[in-house]
């Protein structure tokens, strides 16, 4: 079978992590730090396509990288309405889209951007891979209990369905087979339950356990008048929730190894909060078990937080007798990129093509849903 050859490029704020790949084995892989975006040279984010892409250049031009060997490049997800899971080709519709349709100026936009442009350049396509809004969840689990309000999925699917897919292999199944959940232990915490690689279920970080920045689940009745106290307005409050919560809120910090080290150094209160933090993420863990009528192979631990075998040994030692815990610390960004796009190179997976409703734009009342195949998870497991 002849060697592939990908690049993979992953923008964050500040940053783009770039990786290139023979097949799935990292031959390059580095995080450019973006000198234009420290002297207010540039605006926005759709100016910064050509400086980062530049940047990209002279870094692989340093290495000796011979770009004109790549068959794609693959990019983060940017902010779409809710699409399938895998790949989605990148082409003029989702480009309109994104500099156009798409209100986000997060810079996650740029995955798909920065890839059109490299791609052009030699000749290959271009793709992105599991967006964050990937949702092909059962109809069962979209009711929240108010009908103006449908859950809606927006997940850390690239790095839950990677970690995912490595736990199955781990277990002696293919990567799309067996019943996972998988906890994401990141500033924000959301788990997935997958069903044959279908992410069915989810627990959002807005509805689940808090994290070092997150609030998560939170009273709404007392939410609600907190809202209208008079002290916040919008922006202040949900920076208070999502941002000034979890961790930050309780202890003053979002380092999860500095309240280690706070634990370390004899502090009850932090060791209280500390493990409070692993008792939600575990009676999660048991809320998506109930969803598959316990019927579960694996539960799988990732994200930074899966470093901490501190954290990631209370969790264990709570969900253990439901399925095998599997920790896969870290993001896995570029590789998950590289090893879907390899899938869909070798002809293991057919891209999607992006087509917006007529009108649509990005909103988070726009598309609530992508339907799955309709069928119920414990329908499926009672049947097994």
């Amino acid at each position: 079978m002849s060697k592939h050859h990908i690049m993979a490029v992953y923008p964050g704020s500040v940053e783009t992590r770039v990786g290139i790949f023979e097949d799935d084995k990292r031959l390059f892989g580095c995080t450019l730090a973006h000198d234009f975006l420290s002297d207010g040279r540039l605006p926005g984010i759709l100016a910064q396509v050509r400086e980062r892409e530049n940047d990209i250049l002279r870094r692989c031009e340093k290495q000796g990288f011979d770009l004109t060997i790549l068959d794609a490049v693959v990019g983060r997800c940017g902010p779409l309405p809710p699409v399938k899971q895998g790949a989605y080709t990148v082409d003029e519709c989702m480009v309109d889209y994104l500099t156009r349709k798409s209100a986000s100026e997060h810079p996650s936009k740029l995955g798909a951007l920065v890839s059109w442009s490299l791609a052009k350049r030699q000749g290959v396509p271009a793709y992105v891979y599991d967006s964050i809004r990937a949702d092909e969840i059962d109809e069962i689990a979209r009711f929240s209990g108010h009908p103006e309000l449908p859950r809606a999925p927006r997940t850390q699917m690239l790095s839950m369905r990677y970690a995912c897919g490595r736990t199955a292999r781990a277990f002696g199944k293919d990567e799309t087979s067996g019943v996972f959940i998988v906890a994401y232990l990141g500033y924000g915490i959301c788990l997935g339950l997958f069903n044959n690689g279908r992410m069915v279920d989810f627990v959002g970080d807005d509805e689940g356990p808090f994290s070092p920045e997150r609030s998560g689940r939170l009273s709404y009745r007392r939410l609600i008048n907190l809202c209208y106290s008079g002290r916040y307005g919008h922006t202040k409050m949900m920076k208070t929730a999502r941002n000034r919560g979890g961790l930050n809120g309780y202890l003053g910090t979002n380092d999860i190894s500095r309240v280690e080290e706070m634990i370390a150094a004899g502090s009850e209160k932090a060791w209280l909060v500390y493990n409070a933090m692993a008792y939600q993420v575990s009676k999660a863990v048991g809320e998506l078990a109930a969803a598959a009528a316990g019927r579960v192979d694996g539960i799988v631990l990732t994200g930074d937080i899966a470093h901490s075998i501190l954290f990631t040994g209370l969790v264990q030692e709570r969900v253990e007798f439901i399925a095998p815990v599997q920790v896969v610390p870290g993001e896995h960004e570029l590789d998950a990129l590289a090893c879907g796009t390899l899938r869909v190179l070798r002809g293991e997976e057919t891209p999607n093509v992006f087509k917006p409703r007529d009108g649509e734009l990005e909103s988070s009342r726009a598309g609530h849903r992508m339907p799955g195949n309709g069928r119920d998870l414990r329908l499926v497991t009672k049947s097994a």
